[in-house]
């Protein structure tokens, strides 16, 4: 599985975590092992650019995920064909932000929308009720397997 980290960023992160958390995730998701995944950290002014040009909304956001092939997960006897995930644009000053909103740590918060970005490279989304309940919930059940302790909770701007 190949996973590239690029900081673009003024704040440090957790490279290396971030990289096993993003293998976990597509592990448990039988994600083919040949998968590619990119995750960049911005800061807000390329972030905004990003949310204007992408989804006509002022501002930065948190995490803004961009499929390429289209994989979905796949399952123990049949995983997903190989491919190019996608990229997973972060912003860190934001996360910083909703963390301490949120009471836990900017590592945390970069670590739930890492997964939440992954998640939407995969297909899930979460526009309606019921589509939330299934993405907020495995978002939650794979931050908790990663950490082994309760995940932070999803934080909306």
């Amino acid at each position: 599985m190949s996973i590239e980290i690029n900081n673009e960023s003024a704040m440090a992160a957790d490279d290396e975590e971030l990289a096993r958390l993003g293998r976990y995730v597509l592990d448990r998701l039988h994600v083919h092992p040949q998968a590619e995944l990119s995750i960049i950290l911005v800061d807000t002014d390329a972030m905004e650019k990003l949310h204007i040009e992408w989804m006509d909304e002022p501002g930065a956001t948190d995490v803004l995920s961009f499929p390429m092939d289209e994989l979905r997960p796949g399952t123990q006897g049949q995983p997903s064909s190989a491919g190019v995930l996608g990229d997973i644009v972060l912003c860190p000053q934001v996360a910083e932000e909703q963390a301490a909103a949120a009471s836990h740590s900017t590592g945390d918060e970069l670590l739930l929308l890492t997964t939440h970005g992954i998640l939407h490279l995969l297909g899930y989304d979460h526009a309606e009720p019921g589509e939330e309940l299934e993405m907020f919930g495995l978002q939650r059940e794979l931050l908790s397997g990663f950490t082994g302790k309760a995940a932070p909770t999803e934080t909306k701007q």
